[in-house]
């Protein structure tokens, strides 16, 4: 399976449907894709950046507190 080509996000837009929430986004390279989510995956992945976030939080609290 061929890796898929990695272009950094442009823009996204999240908006409300009746049976969830639509998610689009665009790369760099104009390149797109739309994807359903329901609520709990909206959820998950909130969850998922928060968690990843702090984690980076906690590291650059340790580099401050080394100095």
């Amino acid at each position: 399976m061929a890796d898929p080509q990695v272009q950094s996000l442009s823009q996204f837009t999240l908006s409300e449907t009746p049976s969830g929430y639509l998610l689009e986004i665009e790369g760099d390279g104009g390149a797109s894709m739309a994807v359903v989510a329901t609520p709990e995956q909206i959820d998950a992945i909130i969850d998922a950046l928060d968690d990843l976030l702090s984690e980076d939080e906690a590291a650059a609290d340790e580099v401050d507190d080394a100095d």
